[in-house]
């Protein structure tokens, strides 16, 4: 195993990397069939498996209000059978010829995978057609399974402070646009869900026109293509619901609020509303923010991480994020503890200081270097795993790109300059623009468990 622990070690390592794979090269296919199916195929032959995923351009922001959760949902009850196969014998049959299969729900998706050997290919086209048409949506089962979602949510958000405090500043943070809506749900809407909600999300959304399936493995193109005539191409067409758009309105000032709940440690979350990928030729400022997010929080030796934990000992920890790759409007995001002693609002200005460095002085370009040839061997890496390409053609297409985009964003990570990171950085990081949500810790009672304690 390849051990590298110097950064300069690793900046040459990386350099090295991307200038022997300056593009990601792969042999990718696609068919588009009658009833408005794309189906991409890309050939990766260094072992007999196959992931087969089907994507549906739905996610938690086409919901409404009163039926928050409903995709999420519908995605748990995509297993309990059709009139063929029963409650959960898609699953088993996938267990049963040796593979794995899951499911999860975005902002913007809504997917299906299933990774098996290659001759289980056939088969798992024929299930997956089968559900996309056929699906049972039995009230007893739904009644199971909406008490399943809502346990989902007291475990994953309701009990952990982190994951209340992130729901709240993003509720805060867009007034408007359904991405201030969490993809679980509110419990509210859940608990008033009923079956027929499921049955029309799954009626208007799950067609043909609006799904596509990616099919990374050791296959010929030509058969897939085939194979997918056989199963999909009989499902008949149907006409796609009008998408009304959905803009964000200009955010007019500071927005602040703070969040109770039961803890040991303070918490900040500072989010800045930020552009994403819209134009993969003429946009620039996506990829600098990328690269700004590294510089941040992105590893170990990080800005946050170097200077508010290691040296300032302001932080107990602390982290950026940033996604470029978005249906929606973005967010960049700074969120941290404050280390015992001191204060959010410290914490807070120590954030705020760590931006404005970069927007007065810049970053140097060992850093840049080190940071940009990380992202680029990020994407490279991606080629090691069938299913890790899988989700790349699949999100990239999600958010309104393509899949012949993946190198193109190489290359665009490659260009960001040091001027880039610091204009980006002097540009989106006002007040005007941010929401800023404190965890206020609360006393942790008897009854709370141990694993809920920490934020």
């Amino acid at each position: 195993m390849l051990k590298i622990h110097h950064p300069l070690c690793w900046l040459v390592f990386l350099l090295g990397l991307a200038s022997a794979f300056p593009a990601v090269s792969a042999d990718t296919y696609e068919h588009q069939l009658s009833n408005g199916l794309r189906i991409i195929v890309r050939e990766d032959r260094r072992a007999p498996t196959v992931v087969h995923m089907i994507w549906y351009r739905v996610g938690s922001m086409d919901e409404t209000n009163g039926t928050t959760g409903v995709a999420h949902l519908l995605e748990h009850m995509m297993f309990k059978g059709t009139p063929t196969f029963g409650p959960g014998e898609f699953s088993r049959i996938v267990t049963r010829v040796g593979g794995r299969d899951n499911a999860f729900t975005g902002k913007d998706y809504t997917a299906y995978f299933q990774q098996i050997p290659k001759q289980q290919l056939d088969r798992m086209m024929h299930l997956e057609a089968d559900r996309m048409r056929h699906l049972t949506l039995d009230p007893k089962e739904f009644e199971q399974e909406i008490k399943v979602v809502m346990e989902e949510r007291r475990t994953r958000t309701d009990d952990r402070p982190l994951a209340l405090l992130a729901e709240h500043a993003f509720a805060a943070a867009f007034q408007a646009h359904p991405y201030r809506a969490p993809v679980i749900g509110w419990m509210n809407d859940l608990e008033n869900m009923t079956v027929y909600d499921a049955r029309a999300w799954y009626e208007r959304w799950y067609l043909p026109g609006n799904a596509y399936v990616v099919v990374v493995g050791d296959v010929d193109h030509r058969d897939v293509f085939a194979l997918a005539e056989r199963h999909y191409g009989t499902l008949k067409p149907r006409a796609l619901p009008d998408r009304k758009p959905q803009t964000e309105p200009p955010q007019r000032g500071l927005r602040r609020l703070i969040v109770k709940a039961p803890a040991k440690l303070h918490a900040v979350l500072m989010a800045y509303k930020v552009p994403v990928i819209r134009d993969i030729e003429n946009d620039t400022d996506p990829f600098a923010l990328e690269v700004l997010s590294a510089i941040m929080g992105g590893h170990d030796t990080g800005r946050l991480t170097r200077g508010l934990v290691r040296q300032e000992r302001l932080a107990a920890s602390a982290s950026a994020g940033y996604d470029a790759i978005s249906r929606g409007p973005g967010l960049f995001y700074l969120r941290g503890s404050p280390s015992e002693g001191k204060t959010r609002a410290e914490l807070e200005a120590g954030f705020r200081s760590e931006i404005t460095k970069i927007a007065e002085n810049g970053v140097s370009e060992e850093e840049l270097a080190y940071i940009r040839n990380r992202l680029v061997a990020a994407q490279i890496y991606k080629l090691d795993s069938m299913f890790g390409q899988a989700m790349e053609i699949g999100e990239l297409e999600a958010s309104g790109l393509s899949f012949r985009d993946e190198n193109r964003i190489i290359e665009k990570f490659k260009a960001v300059t040091a001027d880039d990171v610091k204009a980006v950085a002097r540009k989106y990081f006002g007040d005007d623009s941010l929401t800023v949500a404190e965890l206020d810790p609360q006393p942790l009672s008897e009854t709370t468990p141990r694993k809920t304690a920490l934020p």
